[in-house]
């Protein structure tokens, strides 16, 4: 029984690769997730927000308009609520927490805000489903008119047969009652009556539509809520291009600009995958790589050597390689003589002859006669030369290597 080799590695080439993929496969997902996780929730929860399909959300409001076509977004960043750009902001407030965040609030876009009507809590075993709905209290909405510095208050009326819109007569159809607003700091936009359901705030600078059900799930079940509603939005927007935002982070989904998310993103996306290229180049250099790196050597080395690559370096510039054939000939010659003891007074005749007759290359059967022919003159090429130089550096060695077993 053979003993393994104690230089023998326990692990194949194959195995360190399947580690090296689980591995920066593992960390891949790490650094996802951890970026990640926060979207990866679901956030289609009952409640009065633009994500949740259940009766009093906002969600179907928002597919029923990108089915017609309006560009639609939902907004998860706070800056949403400061900006002043390009759209109309749509903030659907919830029943309680919201006063807090609006104490200094100014939008500097064209804003629509949308008065909670109804509260309730998700039902235990279908989280996108609403339980035990009832009216906000009519003095937690009070109050938060005060904050928002509006002289109005709310009231709570019998549904009316039909209402004079700048759309025209139209049959609005809240649940139970309607849900309206009462002050003389509004300038009336949809009058109920002296009452207001939807309005201008001068002093705060937005549009307030006071009953929810206008355009939330459950309102808009009735074709006269949601004709009303489409209408509303093309009357606040100024042209069909300009985008209608909801704001979701008055109910707690907030997006955080972590870094994670920001560097897979546009602009730094290019750069990014750049880094990512680089470090696989050097990860697979590193792989491939065997031995100790070399050490940066002389400028101009010392020795024989070095003077000889230099000299070849110097032929080569020059390009009269091909024209060395006769002088490398010579040199042959001059030395195999003096090898094998030739005396100096033979001709060239004679010398050649004793060469023919120490015998042919044993590779290619070529006497020396046939070998000085192709050196005589310049080489066709360096391949040419290379070849031929060759052959004769083999047959010198054979009748060298020949001449010594003789003597012995």
């Amino acid at each position: 029984m053979s003993e393994r080799s104690h230089t023998d590695s326990p692990f194949s080439g194959k195995i360190v690769g399947i580690l090296l993929a689980v591995a920066l496969f593992s960390f891949g997902a790490i650094m996802v997730l951890a970026g990640w996780a926060p979207e990866l929730r679901d956030r289609n929860v009952a409640g009065a927000h633009p994500f949740s399909t259940s009766a009093l959300g906002y969600n179907g409001f928002v597919q029923f308009l990108e089915d017609q076509g309006y560009p639609v977004e939902i907004s998860r960043l706070e800056r949403t609520l400061e900006e002043a750009d390009w759209g109309v902001l749509v903030v659907t407030l919830p029943p309680w927490g919201a006063a807090k965040a609006l104490e200094d609030f100014e939008s500097g876009r064209t804003t629509l805000l949308v008065l909670p009507k109804w509260t309730g809590m998700p039902d235990p075993l279908n989280k996108t489903r609403q339980k035990d709905t009832r009216f906000t209290n009519a003095r937690s909405l009070n109050d938060l008119l005060e904050v928002l510095a509006l002289n109005a208050e709310i009231g709570r009326i019998d549904v009316p047969e039909a209402m004079d819109t700048p759309f025209g007569s139209m049959a609005l159809r809240p649940d139970v009652k309607m849900q309206v607003l009462r002050g003389s700091g509004l300038e009336p936009i949809v009058s109920v009556g002296d009452d207001a359901l939807l309005a201008w705030a001068p002093d705060a600078g937005m549009y307030i539509l006071s009953d929810p059900d206008m355009i939330n799930t459950f309102g808009l079940s009735r074709i006269e809520n949601a004709r009303f509603a489409v209408l509303m939005m093309d009357y606040l927007r100024h042209n069909e291009d300009e985008p209608i935002i909801f704001d979701a982070t008055l109910h707690g989904f907030v997006r955080s600009e972590n870094l994670l998310q920001m560097v897979f993103d546009i602009p730094f996306l290019g750069a990014t995958l750049t880094a990512l290229a680089a470090a696989f180049l050097l990860g697979w250099a590193a792989l491939i790589r065997f031995g100790p790196s070399l050490k940066e050597g002389r400028a101009i080395a010392f020795g024989k050597q070095a003077l000889a690559d230099n000299s070849a370096g110097l032929i080569t510039m020059a390009r009269r390689e091909t024209r060395m054939a006769p002088g490398y000939l010579h040199m042959i010659r001059r030395r195999v003589s003096r090898e094998i003891g030739a005396p100096k007074t033979l001709s060239e005749a004679q010398l050649v002859a004793l060469f023919d007759r120490l015998g042919p290359d044993e590779e290619s059967g070529k006497r020396f006669t046939d070998m000085a022919s192709g050196l005589r003159g310049p080489a066709a090429n360096r391949e040419d030369l290379m070849n031929k130089a060759r052959e004769l550096f083999r047959w010198r060695k054979g009748i060298i290597g020949r001449s010594m077993n003789e003597r012995k």
